[in-house]
């Protein structure tokens, strides 16, 4: 195994856990709650989350997807981030080793990942989680390699996303808006992958609805932030070699 193989193998169970937290930000920031108190707790019957029920994906497994006490089914989402989280944290130190670059990478996906989960629950693409993550993000890129390109590409793919917001405001929100600028800062020149492959992908449910609903489908909305976060994860990871492909047929 190569050294950054072994660093992801380590950091695999971390991100389990942080996926755990991020987990509560998805169902609490949207409602205005607290992320720190109180304790998490079953939604229908109230009763605490046991430390025992409390492993990220193993818990949920070894309680076949249901509450203890009442045996209320757990929603996928709760496994899905947590295993989600640790598959791209490991994916990112594994391809960028153990460095700001891997970091901010890591903040990136944890990020994408907490905003897919929410725009599909409840369309909507928290300000507290876009807006900050979107700083830390900068920062680090920054310190790792200082360069105009980050902010230059997150104000630039947030104006194209501002413009197509304000032409055609049914199809997007400026949620999706403010998640641009986060893809920007963390890709730079390979935002505008980003933002192709977001759009064609979310063409797919888009054909499907007007397939079986016609004209309806047109009022029937669709999360586009986690088509934006496939995007966002297709640039991190091959961003550059996409562009370099492009800029070399030209």
């Amino acid at each position: 195994m190569t050294p950054n193989a072994v660093y992801a193998a380590f950091a695999f169970a971390p991100a389990l856990a942080v996926g755990s937290f991020l987990n509560v930000v998805a169902s609490r920031l949207p409602l205005g709650r607290s992320i720190s108190k109180p304790r998490s707790a079953c939604p229908r019957c109230g009763a605490e989350i046991r430390p025992r029920d409390n492993v990220p994906v193993l818990s949920y497994l070894l309680l076949r997807g249901r509450c203890r006490d009442c045996r209320t089914p757990i929603g996928w989402r709760y496994p899905a981030v947590e295993l989600g989280t640790a598959v791209l944290v490991a994916a990112c130190v594994a391809d960028f080793g153990l460095s700001l670059r891997a970091l901010a990478a890591s903040v990136f996906c944890g990020a994408l990942v907490t905003i897919s989960a929410t725009d599909i629950e409840r369309r909507i693409v928290p300000n507290r989680v876009v807006l900050p993550a979107s700083a830390v993000v900068l920062a680090l890129m920054l310190a790792w390699r200082p360069s105009v390109e980050w902010p230059a590409a997150g104000f630039g793919a947030a104006l194209f996303l501002l413009l197509a917001a304000l032409a055609y405001p049914r199809g997007m929100g400026m949620g999706d808006v403010k998640l641009a600028l986060l893809l920007g800062v963390a890709v730079g020149r390979g935002v505008p992958v980003a933002l192709i492959v977001g759009m064609l992908a979310a063409l797919v449910p888009s054909a499907v609805l007007f397939a079986r609903h016609g004209a309806a489908a047109r009022k029937m909305a669709i999360p586009f932030a986690p088509f934006l976060a496939l995007g966002g994860l297709v640039a991190l990871f091959a961003g550059n070699a996409v562009v370099n492909w492009y800029l070399h047929r030209l």
